[in-house]
């Protein structure tokens, strides 16, 4: 076992009940104060454990780092350290975090200075990106997708039962929860015209996802296995990929989504460790037919990660309209990482995978608005009397998520944003 996961430990930091962030977690982020400068911060229950104190305090003897790996204003330079770099200091936080062990607890002194309060903070991007590959890899989402646009027959691709579907992103329009963003404008085609039009999306969207961040891979040329992956995997994320249905319908032949995904995505703030999802490891789908060799593997590769999404109008209270769990994917990320890589191709640390949409089987699990509304046939009720087909201009999506297996729950935070209207 990791020493960090043990579900008994119980630290002397007061965490509130049903905190996302007990001991067993310790996720990564980096924040800033009016005082103090972008830095390195571990979250535990309501506070910030400034890892760049820590570490001009002493606590961090006999590790891997240096003090400019946290006083920084991404996480990249601690995940280029390595898996048993960041393992080691994960457990070494967890000690000095514990209950029974006086190290700092007793430092009145020490704890004054290293403890912020979340609220007195502001979150920032937790990596630089160099990359950032989408995938397509719950089944459920689609087959629905297939059914609405093509044969409900044939609703999926003949290559998708085969092989991880992805595409590349754009990394620099990635924000961090609680960036707000104007409604995108582009080109779309009216029902019925012969000529396309150009104003803000009319159909614009959520994408339920979640997200993978990268350690250092190998060299250019040399691939990861599915047996391997996982030593390359930092930790996850919770993301929302904005999309605009209207644009995205117009555009996408031949080369996919371009406009109508690249004008934001939104991340929240605190990356939970692979190491810190451990617990909540269960089976994944059966894949059937049997995938190629280089896709197979062992042991259990999904996570039972529960995600709900709200909606919140302007001025008033979030309505809860999706409940799902990354458990559906078919793909898991050990297979997309190893299928991206198959080629050859070399990642870097601080390189972000999203999921693509998670959708369940029931309609209240569908991860987007687009299989909600069932592509604007169907009403989704709100409160205070309000109704949606398509996202409005003032509605702020929340995206959250917890993993639990009756022993520990540890949540992601939550992925939000504002849409504000377009620009003139």
């Amino acid at each position: 076992m990791i020493a960090a996961n043990d579900p008994n430990i119980r630290s002397w930091v007061d965490i509130p009940e049903n905190s996302d962030f007990p001991i067993q977690n310790l996720p990564f982020g980096v924040f800033k104060t009016a005082q103090l400068s972008p830095r390195v911060g571990v979250a535990i229950g309501d506070h910030i454990v400034d890892l760049k104190t820590l570490h001009v305090l002493g606590y961090m003897e006999n590790l891997p780092f240096e003090q400019s790996d946290f006083h920084s204003a991404s996480l990249n330079k601690i995940i280029n350290r390595g898996k048993k770099a960041t393992r080691e200091l994960r457990n070494r936080l967890s000690k000095l975090l514990r209950s029974d062990v006086p190290d700092l607890k007793n430092k009145e002194h020490h704890v004054n200075q290293v403890l912020v309060k979340m609220s007195d903070a502001q979150m920032l991007l937790p990596v630089e990106i160099g990359d950032y590959t989408d995938f397509y890899s719950s089944i459920e989402h689609a087959r629905n997708v297939g059914m609405m646009f093509r044969d409900p027959e044939n609703a999926l691709l003949p290559n998708w039962k085969h092989l991880p579907v992805g595409y590349h992103g754009r990394s620099s329009s990635i924000a961090v929860s609680g960036v707000d963003f104007h409604r995108p404008k582009g080109q779309t085609l009216p029902a019925g015209a012969a000529e396309p039009v150009f104003g803000p999306s009319r159909l614009l969207d959520f994408e339920l996802e979640m997200a993978f961040i990268t350690y250092p891979g190998k060299p250019l040329g040399q691939s990861i296995s599915t047996e391997e992956a996982e030593n390359y995997i930092f930790g996850m994320t919770l993301f929302n990929d904005w999309s605009a249905r209207d644009i995205q319908k117009w555009e996408y032949v031949p080369l996919g989504p371009f406009l109508a995904k690249n004008f934001i995505s939104t991340m929240s703030p605190w990356v939970v460790t692979l190491d810190a999802l451990e617990p909540f490891k269960v089976q994944g789908p059966e894949q059937d037919p049997a995938v190629l060799p280089y896709l197979q593997y062992e042991g259990m590769k999904n996570y039972n990660i529960d995600l709900q999404v709200a909606i919140a109008p302007e001025g008033k209270q979030p309505t809860t309209i999706c409940n799902s769990n990354f458990r559906y994917m078919y793909w898991n990320q050990s297979q997309q990482l190893a299928h991206h890589t198959i080629n050859g191709c070399n990642i870097r640390g601080g390189d972000v995978m999203a999921s693509g949409t998670i959708s369940g089987k029931e309609p209240g699990s569908y991860g987007s608005m687009l299989e909600l509304s069932w592509q604007g046939t169907k009403t989704i009720a709100l409160a205070d009397g309000d109704e949606r087909k398509f996202l409005q201009d003032g509605d702020t999506v929340i995206v959250t998520g917890q993993a639990s297996n009756g022993q520990t729950r540890i949540g992601f935070g939550e992925a939000k944003a504002k849409i504000l209207p377009a620009l003139s």
